[in-house]
């Protein structure tokens, strides 16, 4: 992989917050770094136990009763979740300098407040027992509920789960732009997926062709677009040939449906709207349509034009998380913004019924959280616990309630409620052993860049030469570029659509930008753009509407 470092005059303009965010900091000469003759750890995490791990060990053979059987998606490298103590962490075996630059990165995005895994530590100086070197390793905090979109397809899903994936990653993908960071590798496989109510909120896993800059020019932004459509289609593709995707699943729409959901959400965040001095209305509009995507807006531009007769007025800082930062306050609940919305909406249902509209909505909240959400979400039976977040779970009993009411023609008690979609409805969050054994085999079946099979005899001894551990690929130009990773759920990579590994080289990737530049915007059926009310997630402003006659009527009998 080659990597673009930042130089002084584009670092000194980055966000401070992801200048400090480490202090690894990967040089752009490779021969100037020195692997370390003894272990080196450098971590997040106080963890003790973090360093009585067997890292004298190839990952591939370390003891089972130190491993987390969680769904992993396809990688080319070795990758593990491994308990370690109360927390569960994902390991990836990858040379030192792509371990260390992935941290890095991932260091920044996180201190951007950005929806990334957590990067924990990155480990190198492992030697065996016997002095052989190993790979250094990266390691991540697993993103507790989340799961690899081939993981999603093997449960009974809706007939749009596909399209709700990509609208999720179409919200990813625009807040990482917004920051300026360039991913260069965008795939379903790439992303780690929560569900966020009747949505899903998506999170970067792999941070290793990307770099982030003081912001993105079209031709980045672009380039990006139209590599996650290839990918996109092409890994629907191969879910419909392993019988996963619904046979009413048009690959090719699925894609384009990216294009339309990132150009609507980007052109609301940031086009500059006109009106005229005595429409300042407007801008209260403008405003609380963004809120209605889940977006803040800590800072307005306004300017007049020349001869004054109009007013321009553009969004400077958009930041996302406007219903869950209210909830956050309100309750110390710390959810995804669609589950953050719905119990907003039913908080309000729980309000207007009680008749105390009058009183401080901290107070009220206060009482709906001990009377109404706490009650509900200890009745999560302990095998499910950690299959489903609190706050999923509260949402779908609210909608289960709720049909079961229109039903029956009248209001059901909410215990009977719980009763009933825990029987009915939560067995489809459990992976049953034989999808998860598919799912793990498959995972294992991408790793490539170990000419050493681990799984084989010497695995079973636990000990083996080191080989192939400094391989080099070539891209598609005939460039070295070092080995990188497909996916997984915790720290991935893949190789992208036009056939390269990771970045390629500078001068490649302006060449694939302004060749994609150039080519015509997607539009949809009907010849222009998605509708902007359904960018964030398939109908979200109609389906909030009918979660809030929901909430009403669950709560009107209460």
């Amino acid at each position: 992989m080659t990597s673009v470092n930042i130089n002084r005059a584009t670092a000194s303009s980055l966000d401070p917050r992801a200048l400090k965010a480490t202090s690894i900091k990967t040089t752009a000469d490779p021969s100037s770094e020195q692997e370390p003759t003894a272990l080196h750890i450098t971590a997040t995490s106080s963890n003790p136990r973090m360093f009585t791990l067997p890292w004298e060990r190839p990952l591939a053979t370390w003891p089972r009763d130190l491993l987390a059987n969680l769904p992993r998606g396809i990688s080319r490298h070795v990758v593990r979740f491994v308990h370690v103590g109360d927390d569960v962490y994902a390991m990836k075996e990858i040379t030192q300098r792509v371990a260390e630059r992935e941290y890095e990165l991932l260091r920044k995005l996180k201190k951007l407040e950005l929806p990334t895994v957590n990067p924990i530590a990155v480990v190198t100086g492992r030697h065996t027992r016997e002095g052989e070197p190993l790979e250094a390793m990266l390691v991540t905090q697993h993103l507790k509920f989340s799961l690899p979109y081939r993981a999603l397809f093997a449960r009974n899903l809706r007939p749009d789960t596909a399209e709700r994936l990509i609208d999720a990653l179409a919200v990813l993908l625009v807040r990482l732009h917004l920051a300026g960071f360039y991913w260069g590798d965008v795939s379903l496989s790439n992303v780690l997926f929560l569900r966020d109510a009747d949505a899903f909120s998506a999170f970067l896993v792999d941070a290793e062709t990307g770099d982030l800059h003081p912001s993105l020019t079209d031709g980045q932004r672009e380039y990006d677009i139209d590599l996650a459509r290839t990918n996109i289609i092409g890994e629907l593709m191969d879910l419909d040939s392993g019988n996963l995707l619904a046979g009413e699943v048009d690959e090719v729409g699925v894609g384009n449906r990216l294009v339309d959901r990132y150009h609507s959400l980007w052109s609301a965040l940031t086009d500059v709207d006109s009106f005229d001095p005595d429409e300042m209305w407007k801008i209260e509009r403008r405003v609380n349509r963004l809120n209605d995507l889940g977006f803040d807006v800590d800072e307005l531009e306004m300017k007049t034009e020349e001869d004054g007769n109009r007013v321009l007025v553009r969004p400077r800082v958009v930041d996302a998380g406007y219903a869950s930062r209210k909830l956050l306050r309100l309750t110390g609940l710390d959810v995804q913004e669609n589950q953050a919305r719905r119990l907003l909406n039913d908080l309000d249902a729980y309000r207007a019924s009680t008749w105390r509209q009058g009183e401080d909505l901290e107070i009220v909240a206060t009482d709906w959280m001990r009377e109404v959400f706490e009650p509900t979400v200890r009745m999560i039976p302990p095998e499910y616990r950690s299959q489903i977040e609190p706050a999923q779970f509260f949402h779908e009993v609210l909608t289960h309630r709720w049909l079961m009411a229109e039903k029956a023609g009248h209001d059901v008690p909410m215990a009977e409620a719980v009763q009933s979609y825990i029987s009915e409805s939560l067995p489809e969050y459990r992976l049953d052993s034989e999808d998860m054994k598919t799912i793990n085999e498959e995972a294992d079946a991408g790793v490539v860049d170990d000419e050493m099979n681990w799984q084989g005899g010497h695995a079973q001894a636990g000990q083996g030469e080191q080989a192939g551990r400094d391989r080099t690929d070539k891209d598609a130009n005939g460039h070295e570029v070092e080995g990188q990773d497909a996916a997984d759920s915790g720290v991935t990579g893949q190789t992208n659509a036009g056939g390269q590994n990771g970045a390629g080289t500078q001068t490649d990737r302006d060449r694939a930008v302004e060749e994609v530049s150039s080519q015509p915007a997607f539009e949809d059926a009907n010849g222009g753009r998605s509708s902007l009310r359904s960018v964030y997630a398939p109908g979200s402003l109609d389906a909030a509407a009918d979660q809030d006659d929901q909430d009403d009527a669950v709560w009107a009998s209460s």
